[in-house]
């Protein structure tokens, strides 16, 4: 159908429909919110042309304004994945949520990996409501381990073998290795039918980090990373799933009194995240998580501990 639907607008033939097919363009709503050099560079069409396909793409998907009540309809679908901590789902809204970007940060051992590991065995929960719903988890640091998704399974009380099939891994080498691995979820779901509901990044400035040494190249690599983030976003919305990544952090010297750690990726992680979770190591071997950014909660802690079995609360 997304073929057609592309044929159907002004100058785009067959062979143009495989080059922007190929450049990942396969819907009309992304054409309709396209850069028109992109096009151009991906297609080899003229301004004019890539200008009548854009408009005409855009009548055809109604990119017009709308009343909140409508909108608020329209996130009815929304689905929450549980943490399985009450105290951390409270903070959070009953949980992490579909088309939105939630980044955990914090310092190593802090339990940010641990949580994509239990959002992803928690997904079939859902799952077993609603049909099968699946996990692509790419992994930039090799910290994604079988046996521990094995083990939370058995601990949920969930098939361990249909836990372990329900998660899509890949190994992400470099930032553009990473990036291209973001823009097949969207060939997963269009072309291969699997029905995606969660995107886990652990974690999403690792590369980039490495990469990208030196005052000299922070604005190419903000560039790029804003460019990563905004496909993750497009896929989170375009599709109703939920996107979590991991992020490093570094301590601010300059900091003399109070807490000197911060997330790396500066305001442009900040702005694209929608909910910004902060954990660090509590007392007797406790983890703190900190709600530090919500549209639509208040700032809020919680406290837990990583067991066996998945987060528990602190009784």
């Amino acid at each position: 159908m997304a073929k057609e639907e592309l044929e159907s607008l002004p100058g785009v033939g067959v062979a143009t429909v495989e080059k922007l097919q190929t450049a990942g363009y396969r819907t009309l709503m992304s054409i309709a919110v396209a850069n028109q050099g992109e096009l151009i560079d991906a297609t080899g069409m003229t301004l004019a042309a890539v200008k009548k396909a854009i408009a005409a793409a855009r009548a055809a998907v109604k990119m017009d304004f709308e009343s909140a009540d409508k909108y608020e309809e329209r996130r009815k679908d929304i689905q929450k994945i549980t943490t399985g901590s009450e105290a951390f789902d409270a903070m959070i809204g009953g949980g992490v949520e579909t088309r939105a970007m939630t980044e955990a940060f914090g310092e190593y051992g802090s339990g940010k990996t641990q949580i994509g590991h239990i959002l992803a065995v928690n997904l079939q929960k859902l799952a077993n409501e609603k049909g099968p719903m699946y996990t692509v988890y790419i992994d930039t640091e090799s910290t994604f381990r079988p046996d521990r998704i094995r083990q939370l399974a058995k601990g949920a009380g969930l098939d361990e073998e249909k836990v372990l099939k329900s998660i899509i891994v890949a190994r992400a080498h470099n930032t553009d290795h990473q990036m291209l691995l973001a823009e097949k979820v969207e060939e997963l779901i269009t072309q291969k039918k699997i029905n995606i509901k969660l995107l886990v990044v652990d974690s999403l400035t690792a590369h980039f980090r490495a990469e990208y040494i030196g005052r000299g190249t922070l604005a190419d690599r903000q560039q790029k990373l804003n460019r990563h983030l905004r496909t993750l976003l497009k896929t989170a919305e375009a599709f109703n799933l939920c996107v979590y990544f991991t992020n490093q952090v570094m301590a601010k010297p300059d900091v003399l009194f109070g807490d000197p750690t911060q997330a790396i990726g500066g305001h442009i992680v900040a702005h694209a995240s929608t909910y910004r979770i902060y954990l660090r190591k509590g007392r007797k071997g406790s983890r703190v998580a900190k709600l530090v950014d919500s549209p639509s909660h208040p700032e809020g802690e919680c406290s837990f501990f990583l067991s066996a079995t998945g987060l528990k609360d602190i009784k």
